[in-house]
């Protein structure tokens, strides 16, 4: 038993406290105070003997009805049990490790500027909190702020070393450190790069960019018609064989995870230059093949799992694209006698319209007869192909839809009055982003101010702004994403100072909290903890020690039940993907990773660490919280503490790194 006594941390000061918890014990020997059925302790939640996702070569679902069925079926056939996982392989085959950097030899390679993070002294990079307060005065688009933006978001943050290993580790984290996300730039012409428009690969390993295709200007003038001016596109594309190697058939799930984090990390360093983010989600997969130059594929097979010879497995699945652009901060617009307009009055400001080409299929079907440059390098020599992961990809493809309009998020002004700033480490938003780490123990002696734990949750959400209802989304990196929150957050606090030990709910979207506590246990007490600000929708369920339940949950992982408080994030998942589509699956999982990414930056900045774990048994949590069907699912776990620091790992500077492919 851990002794009674616990410690605070928060902005680097320390506080002694005495255990507030209930003196109940919930460990996984005794869940009487939930009342779990007592089958629940030896359940196995799924089998795993058979396949019902139909094993055949059809990569194209013939109906929206059986995607629909594909995806659900590979979400139950993928989770984690108590006595059985999902399968994957049995061992690490480290001759055939994937290589992590992508490289299209041959294609013109642009080194982009190193440029480090500066201290809040030279006032030349805005504080952590300003960035999610307060607009910056937006950059103009070069080689220099494009160059930052990368440097920012998708590129190496450090080398470690360890005997004879040496692995790199980079601004977005990624399960396992795999890294399947590739990121990708299209822009208008930019001196130093390129005279033309292009597209753009980005290497992180070199910090370059490798240019693979120039517009005609007249085609990039035609595509971007009615967009901002310097605006750019980021595009995101996963290789799915990186997960897999590792993980099996849970990789379709891990490498959206990813794709969440990069545009987490995509929508902070835009935002500390100025510039807006919104992803442009009325695209369909097969257009961003096209736009990202990765359309030229060859098939593969859904069939089973096969080990040998498989290049097609490295192929790069286009996921998202993101619209970049400066932040407009208007002078306050003023009627004919000289008055101010109120906002609502100021209805032309209120929309961005995406303009017609970039959602025009002729246009878009020009860029096939473009000259692509470079040849992507092989990653390994031999492969495992699980042909279910590819079986879900075809089945969550989306489509072309009707384009619209999406809020002016030009109008950064979150209302501050409710927020514990003073909580943070004099850090700039640079130099937590580069300093984020993902904690492989936790000390579980220390616990973490109530004030804090309240500040990342008010951070977590979409929006806390009492000028507006919630659930709309505001905040940064959220107000990238076109789609009100489906996730929500069961939160298993441990050492919080203050705060009784026991599993809480934080309500991310007001519009599901009926639902969601018709759908939970009816003994749940939903009651509001002492000293949680009046906007944020925090509730305290039950009051027990739930280390032992935290860590059993999460694959038997100590660091999630050593930690402050860890987390599981639940989503609102049937009529998510019944409401908009199959497509709408790995969104879900994008949305999840938004959420980590800014758990990380937020743990950083007060001084301490965090976790993802994408391992946990699914229908345990959902057993737990007393969910049935698939209304509601978890996607993933999150756990903030203080790390235990690991002093025979060395670090090195992410450049120059070392000669290696790691």
């Amino acid at each position: 038993m851990r002794a009674a006594a616990a410690w605070s941390i928060g902005n680097g000061r320390l506080a002694s406290s005495s255990s507030s918890s209930s003196s109940c014990c919930f460990s996984p020997r005794t869940f009487t105070h939930l009342r779990l059925p007592s089958s629940f302790r030896f359940r196995v939640c799924r089998a795993f003997d058979s396949r019902s996702i139909p094993q055949d070569e059809q990569n194209h679902p013939s109906s929206q009805a059986a995607a629909m069925d594909v995806v659900t079926t590979y979400h139950d056939e993928t989770k984690h049990g108590l006595q059985s996982y999902a399968r994957g392989p049995h061992g690490l085959d480290w001759a055939n490790q994937p290589n992590p950097f992508r490289r299209y030899v041959g294609a013109r390679v642009v080194p982009l500027d190193h440029l480090p993070p500066s201290p809040p002294a030279e006032g030349l990079d805005p504080l952590y909190p300003a960035v999610f307060l307060e607009p910056q005065h937006p950059n103009p688009l070069t080689m220099a702020s494009l160059s930052q933006f990368f440097y920012d978001s998708l590129a190496l943050s450090a080398w470690k070393t360890a005997g004879r290993s040496t692995w790199s580790l980079r601004i977005n984290p990624s399960s396992g450190n795999l890294h399947p996300t590739e990121g990708y730039v299209i822009s208008a012409p930019l001196p130093g790069i390129s005279e033309s428009p292009f597209v753009a690969h980005y290497a992180p390993k070199e910090h370059a960019l490798e240019v693979r295709a120039e517009l005609p200007l007249n085609w990039w003038e035609e595509l971007t018609q009615g967009l901002p001016e310097g605006s750019f596109l980021v595009g995101l594309t996963s290789i799915f064989w990186r997960e897999a190697w590792k993980y099996g058939e849970r990789a379709f799930r891990y490498c959206n995870h990813d794709v969440g984090h990069a545009i987490g990390a995509v929508s902070v360093a835009a935002a500390a230059l100025g510039w807006e983010c919104r992803l442009i989600d009325d695209l369909g997969t097969k257009e961003l093949e096209i736009i990202l130059g990765v359309s030229e594929k060859k098939p593969v097979s859904t069939n089973g799992t096969s080990k040998g010879h498989f290049p097609e497995l490295e192929q790069e699945h286009a996921d998202c694209l993101i619209l970049l652009f400066p932040r407009q901060v208007p002078a306050e617009p003023k009627d004919d006698s000289g008055s101010s307009i109120s906002e609502g009055q100021n209805e032309s400001s209120q929309k961005v319209f995406l303009s017609d080409p970039l959602h025009s299929s002729t246009l878009i079907s020009r860029l096939v007869g473009l000259e692509w440059k470079g040849k992507p390098n092989a990653l390994s020599k031999e492969h495992v192909r699980w042909g279910i992961i590819y079986k879900v990809a075809e089945a969550a493809r989306k489509p072309l839809t009707t384009k619209g309009a999406f809020p002016n998020l030009d109008h950064l002004q979150i209302d501050n009055s409710h927020q514990a700033l003073s909580v943070y480490e004099s850090l700039t938003a640079r130099q937590v982003v580069h300093k984020r780490r993902s904690a492989v123990e936790m000390d579980g002696k220390y616990g973490m101010r109530k004030e804090v734990f309240y500040q990342i949750l008010l951070k977590a959400m979409p929006s806390v702004d009492t000028k507006e209802s919630l659930g709309g989304e505001l905040q940064i990196p959220f107000r990238t994403l076109p789609w009100k929150a489906e996730l929500h957050m069961a939160l298993f606090v441990h050492t919080v100072v203050d705060l009784p030990k026991g599993i809480y709910f934080l309500v991310r979207n007001p519009s599901h909290e009926k639902i969601l506590r018709e759908a939970m246990r009816a003994e749940f007490e939903w009651e509001k903890p002492s000293g949680c600000p009046a906007v944020l929708p925090l509730y305290k369920l039950v009051s027990a020690d739930c280390r032992s339940v935290a860590a059993l949950l999460s694959c038997h992982q100590e660091i999630a039940g050593d930690s402050c408080f860890s987390l599981g994030m639940i989503a609102h998942f049937n009529n998510a993907i019944r409401d908009r589509g199959p497509w709408m699956y790995p969104r879900l999982f994008w949305e999840s990773g938004v959420l980590g990414q800014l758990l990380y930056l937020e743990a950083h900045a007060v001084g301490v660490s965090a976790t993802g774990i994408g391992c946990y048994f699914d229908d345990s949590v959902h057993e737990i919280l007393g969910l049935k069907g698939k209304d509601f699912q978890s996607l993933y776990h999150f756990t903030i503490g203080v790390p235990v620091v690991d002093t025979r790992i060395m670090s090195l500077p992410a450049y120059p790194g070392p000669p290696v492919d790691a």
